[in-house]
């Protein structure tokens, strides 16, 4: 019975480990690792992508050395990739837009993040909650490979008119796999 009890409070005590995702680019790969606990819903948003396969063949299609690289919604052709619905704002989660985290991409709606993120190139705590005003939520960390992140920044972007699409890189930076390594 005492062993039991020992077992018992110990299974309290471990640290309950988060989810990593694996994201392999054509620069290398990173791990990512989601804080579940405070923004459950951006999180498992993220997931869903991750687990259908969808973000497979996506690129990053907008990056801003010094800001941010933002991905997951577009194709090398930059063609959109189908969405589920928007999700709820969780900006308010006490998480910031620090170097090295990962965040939903949203309209101005601030509700209307789908499939798109981007990762932080240093800290943007102007794009956080602030009193009354909406920010984009963040949702994770990248743990490893942060330099695959930073190299995407060396790429020459363009401008592409005919879609008002600005900072596209002029390499394709492709999703080539993105699995879960770790719940």
């Amino acid at each position: 019975m005492r062993r039991y009890l020992v077992a018992l409070l110990l299974s309290f005590a471990l640290p309950v480990s988060a989810t990593q995702v694996l994201m392999t680019t054509n620069l290398g790969e990173l791990t990512i690792q989601l804080d579940e606990k405070k923004a459950p819903l951006s999180s498992q948003n993220f997931l869903r992508y991750v687990e259908d396969g969808s973000y497979v063949g996506t690129i990053f299609h907008r990056v801003i050395p010094g800001f941010m690289a933002q991905g997951g919604g577009f194709d090398k052709d930059l063609q959109r990739r189908p969405t589920y619905p928007a999700i709820k704002n969780e900006s308010t989660n006490g998480l910031s837009n620090a170097r090295a985290t990962i965040a939903m991409a949203r309209t101005q709606d601030p509700d209307s993040a789908t499939r798109q993120f981007y990762i932080n190139y240093q800290n943007n705590s102007f794009l956080d909650a602030q009193g009354s005003r909406p920010g984009y939520a963040v949702f994770g960390k990248v743990v490893k490979g942060f330099s695959v992140i930073e190299k995407m920044a060396e790429i020459p972007t363009t401008t592409i008119r005919s879609m008002g699409m600005k900072d596209v890189p002029q390499q394709p930076i492709v999703i080539k796999a993105i699995t879960i390594i770790k719940e």
